[in-house]
């Protein structure tokens, strides 16, 4: 990481996403700022899955948005 991030996501989803480690040695989690989330999981040599999720937005960052949609 280049610089800390911080995001909100629903950690029920986050918790589903769990399900697929019994499939996967490996996980790699790639957060950016203004990008959903994605969990990918590494299962055997060439295959994978991957989940995408987008951060909460709060109120107040909805109404920035609307407010400066040109």
């Amino acid at each position: 990481m280049e610089e800390p991030i911080s995001l909100t996501f629903a950690l029920r989803y986050m918790n589903s996403f769990t399900k697929a480690t019994s499939v996967a040695n490996q996980v790699m989690i790639n957060l950016s700022p203004n990008l959903p989330v994605v969990v990918e999981y590494k299962v055997a040599d060439m295959d994978y899955v991957k989940f995408y999720l987008t951060p909460k937005i709060e109120e107040e960052d909805i109404e920035a948005q609307i407010e400066f949609t040109p």
